[in-house]
């Protein structure tokens, strides 16, 4: 049986710093991402693609609360927000590919799917907003954005790129369509799921389905589709090629092998922020402790190397 591996496109996979995310833009980036997994087709590995959506999904938003301001079409809630942008960032991620598999002349088929992701309608992190959406903002339009929007929360950028808008990010619990991910990705195809970490959905007090305003991880739903396929390999993109303990101060530390127990320590002394690495720490955690197996955190661009990233590992050998 082919390996699988589940590969978590960071936000710089669409859209870098200093760009303003124009179509031809996230296009090219997509493409450049998709250039680095061709090693691991070659290789013959099943693949599942999750992507994260935050710049866009706030985007979207803002969009949609200055179109209504102007014009009687109302705004349309978070949920269906993110549904927006797993079809259009799916899209994109799919014909990136399907070129870069034309230019290699390898047949596979690429199948995009709208997933949502069930979440407990009691989860604490609904009361604590921490998920940064959107573009960044400077204090001062901060400032002068919550005078028209004052229940908006914002935080500052830990790289000190700006403001972002945050919003809730409930902890995933059961992928919707998962068996059908996982059929479709062992029979070759490559599968794109849980675009901007899925649709948010909770199952309300007379069992329905409900849409909720939220924004799931990408990294940890990404780590839930490796567990439930079986994944052997979980790899999360960023825009470092490691991850690093003393990040950007003099006495910076590259990581090459960290175990669970050296991770979790990291974490808890603060090396990795908030909004940034530390959701990506997180979700490789999930995915070591329930599975066995290891996650690799890197840069797309490193992907060719068999030694690449930091890897989270049970014990080191």
């Amino acid at each position: 049986m082919k390996k699988m591996a589940v590969i978590a496109f960071g936000g710089n996979a669409l859209l870098r710093s200093g760009q303003k995310g124009t179509y031809n833009e996230q296009l090219d980036n997509v493409k450049d991402t998709c250039k680095s997994i061709v090693h691991l087709i070659r290789q013959g590995y099943n693949i599942i693609i999750g992507h994260g959506n935050g710049p866009q999904v706030g985007n979207v938003m803002l969009q949609h609360e200055i179109t209504s301001r102007v014009t009687d079409v109302l705004a349309m809630p978070l949920d269906f927000c993110v549904s927006e942008t797993q079809g259009s960032i799916g899209y994109l991620i799919e014909q990136g590919l399907r070129n870069i598999l034309f230019e290699h002349s390898i047949k596979r088929n690429v199948v995009g799917i709208i997933t949502q992701v069930v979440v407990d309608r009691n989860d604490p992190l609904f009361i604590n907003p921490t998920k940064p959406v959107g573009p960044y903002y400077k204090e001062k339009q901060v400032a002068a954005f919550l005078e028209e929007n004052p229940d908006s929360p914002f935080r500052e950028d830990p790289k000190g790129n700006g403001w972002r808008r945050v919003v809730a990010s409930p902890e995933p619990h059961t992928v919707l369509n998962i068996d059908i991910v996982k059929t479709l990705a062992e029979a070759g195809n490559i599968v794109i799921t849980v675009g901007g970490g899925g649709i948010p959905i909770i199952i309300d007090e007379h069992n329905q389905l409900r849409g909720v305003e939220a924004v799931i991880d990408k990294d940890l739903a990404s780590a839930l589709v490796a567990i439930e396929t079986g994944a052997d390999e979980f790899y999360i993109l960023t825009d470092v090629p490691k991850v690093y303990i003393n990040f950007r101060k003099s006495n910076e530390i590259s990581l090459d092998v960290i175990t669970i127990e050296e991770a979790e320590r990291y974490l808890e002394d603060g090396h990795f922020a908030e909004g940034s690495m530390a959701p990506k720490i997180r979700a490789a955690l999930y995915f070591v402790k329930h599975s066995g197996k290891e996650c690799i955190i890197t840069e797309a661009k490193h992907l060719t190397n068999p030694e690449c990233g930091t890897r989270i590992v049970v014990n080191r050998k």
